[in-house]
């Protein structure tokens, strides 16, 4: 399952983080120096949904931003009966 959108095209980047000590100078230190840089990933927050691609309903991996953004067309929820109320709906 690959980290890519279809719809909006986010998908993992590459970054740093950085660590510091030290006090900033407009509260009084010296400054802040950096200690480390530790590479990391930031990942697209990627949801399975139930969307309609072609007239059909099926599972698509989205994005957030592009389930936000109306991208998708979601399926009209479904009315389950039970087997007493299809009596009484095929009765009328």
């Amino acid at each position: 399952m690959s980290r890519v959108c279809p719809f909006t095209g986010k998908r993992t980047r590459a970054g740093r983080t950085y660590t510091h000590r030290g006090r900033a100078k407009y509260l009084g230190g010296v400054g802040i120096k950096t200690t480390g840089k530790t590479k990391r990933k930031f990942r697209a927050n990627m949801q399975r949904v139930r969307a309609i691609v072609d007239g059909k309903p099926c599972r698509v991996n989205v994005s957030t931003k592009a389930i936000r953004d109306g991208f998708i067309a979601k399926p009209p929820k479904r009315k389950y009966l039970s087997p007493e109320q299809k009596g009484q709906v095929e009765a009328e």
